[in-house]
């Protein structure tokens, strides 16, 4: 076997020598990739307006200005890219919302994967680029830099089936193994660097699962708990990021062995917290550690002969004069992919290795290939839970038409009534409430999403209140609105029993500014905020 530099790229890049064993992982994560796709869409149908509209929160349109103003044309385009630059208008946000959504569904169905992935991406990165504050968490990152490279890891053609004449190149195989892996890796990394004293004496996981950013109802039955369990499993939690999954570098028995060592670990996280789709990715993309002799050998066993037969299938002869004109017409388009494939596959994971080797040290590595992606979210750094939350703080808004009786603005997801459960919501993403338990624990100065908030609710704006379970003040606006601070604890399990309450709380005073919009429609402020920002 020649093992010269020539065949080893063909060896990692050709899909004709691509991996024949992964066909039915490859279909089933595929099919997954495309209902988390939907998931991410289907949840930004209702919130999309009043996040990034032209009266939105954080408007994409005056972002997008301000992008325009500071940079010439390529570099804007480049900086920020988006559909959103031809018009940030309600009518183009909610055509990426749909577009993404069918694009989606017809991935799941298997229908040209390869198009409907380019759709998915192109629409997803749309909002992210413009979304801001709205769109700066890592679960973005992971979609794209999973949804990206799976554009290589798709079967070519319409209806291709599990595509057994088309396997994947085993460099897009091992990017989406690799990007699985940093996942959990880098976050075992940063616990230890980030120097958090409670990874190091075992009580991270103590209040772990009511101060998350939307707790379950399962995790207040976890949280109660003995120590020695929470001990535990931030034993296990460490065991598993730093050493468990390095079993992907082993031969196939340990791969499967992590496979199921793995799955109930992100099954549990699911139940137990509402981290959006992110553990429903982590979850698709774990069953390529699988190949299709372990899915043969427990799958049921009609299926297992009628896919056998298929994937033995030799391909359909053509006559000679289409053999010869495919041959042909198809050797420079053939010569052209493997070049972009081979050139992006090998940057992504340039750009991965440097962000993973700085984490340790600062070595002179080339930065500007890593600059240039960054807008493109497809080569990240991750790292989860470097540092745990010490407390539950929940913001609040309020209005008042006296400046006395003030009443408050329902949310749709965020603890709020002491006698709801937490419910489990993922993977659909309320960004709005996930972002505001960011804000609460900082202050309302580094996080514009408050006080623009306030001002567009002085206007009762329809797009904005669509975020909230409900309207206070559906006849006519406030005449002020005000941010308050709560802290948040899950019952114990006899306050539980004797009230039937799921959270107590206590009031910590104002967040943010209390205005109110004069007769001339300006915006005051009325009285400053009481409380200082949070750890």
């Amino acid at each position: 076997m020649d093992l010269g530099p020539a065949s080893a790229i063909a060896w990692l890049f050709d899909r004709q020598q691509g991996a024949p064993d992964r066909l039915i992982p490859r279909w089933l994560f595929l099919r997954a990739l495309g209902a988390i796709y939907f998931s991410a869409f289907f949840s930004l149908i209702f919130q999309i307006r009043g996040l990034i509209g032209p009266a939105g929160i954080l408007s994409a349109s005056h972002y997008l200005h301000a992008v325009e103003q500071s940079l010439s044309h390529l570099q804007r385009v480049w900086y920020a890219p988006t559909l959103l630059w031809f018009s940030g208008g309600p009518v183009m946000l909610s055509a990426l919302c749909w577009a993404g959504m069918l694009a989606s569904l017809l991935l799941v169905l298997n229908f040209w994967p390869r198009s409907m992935l380019v759709i998915c991406f192109v629409c997803f990165l749309s909002f992210v680029s413009a979304a801001q504050d709205f769109s700066g968490y890592q679960s973005d990152g992971m979609l794209l830099e999973a949804g990206f490279i799976s554009f290589f890891f798709a079967p070519r053609g319409f209806c291709p089936g599990l595509g057994y004449l088309h396997p994947a190149s085993r460099a897009s195989l091992f990017l989406l193994q690799w990007e699985w892996f940093r996942i959990y890796f880098e976050s075992g990394v940063v616990k230890l660097l980030s120097g958090d004293p409670e990874w190091r004496d075992f009580t991270a996981m103590d209040q772990y699962y009511q101060n998350g950013p939307l707790p379950t109802w399962v995790g207040w039955y976890v949280q109660h708990l003995p120590h020695r369990f929470h001990a535990g499993t931030v034993y296990a939690t460490l065991a598993l990021e730093l050493g468990l999954v390095c079993m992907l570098f082993l031969p196939r028995r340990w791969r499967i062995v992590c496979f199921f060592n793995v799955t109930p670990w992100q099954v549990g996280v699911i139940l137990t917290a509402n981290y959006t789709f992110l553990n429903y990715l982590v979850l698709a993309m774990g069953v390529l550690l699988l190949d299709d002799r372990f899915v043969l050998g427990v799958m049921p066993e009609k299926w297992r002969v009628r896919i056998t037969a298929g994937i033995s299938r030799p391909e359909r002869p053509s006559t000679p004069e289409l053999r010869t004109w495919k041959e042909s017409s198809g050797r420079y388009w053939r010569l052209l992919t493997f070049f972009a494939s081979t050139v992006m596959l090998t940057w992504i994971f340039y750009v991965t290795v440097a962000e993973l080797v700085w984490m340790f040290a600062k070595l002179p590595l080339p930065a500007s290939p890593v600059e240039a992606l960054e807008p493109f979210r497809i080569a990240n750094r991750y790292g989860l839970f470097a540092v745990m939350t010490r407390g539950r703080y929940e913001i609040e808004f309020q209005g008042s038409e006296d400046g006395q009786t003030w009443i408050t603005y329902p949310f749709r997801y965020k603890p709020q009534k002491l006698n709801d459960p937490p419910r489990i919501y993922a993977p659909y993403q309320p960004r709005f409430d996930w972002n505001l338990w960011f804000a609460s624990l900082g202050s309302w100065r580094e996080y514009p999403i408050v006080p623009n908030t306030e001002v567009l609710l002085l206007a009762n704006d329809k797009d904005v209140l669509a975020l909230f379970a409900g309207n206070p003040f559906s006849q006519q606006p406030p005449h002020q609105i005000r941010v308050v601070l709560w802290q948040y604890w899950f019952t114990t399990t006899s306050e539980k029993h004797a009230t039937g309450l799921w959270w107590r709380r206590q009031l910590l005073g104002l967040y943010a500014p209390t205005v109110e919009r004069g007769p001339d429609g300006g915006i005051k402020v009325v009285e400053w905020p009481t409380v200082q920002p949070k750890e």
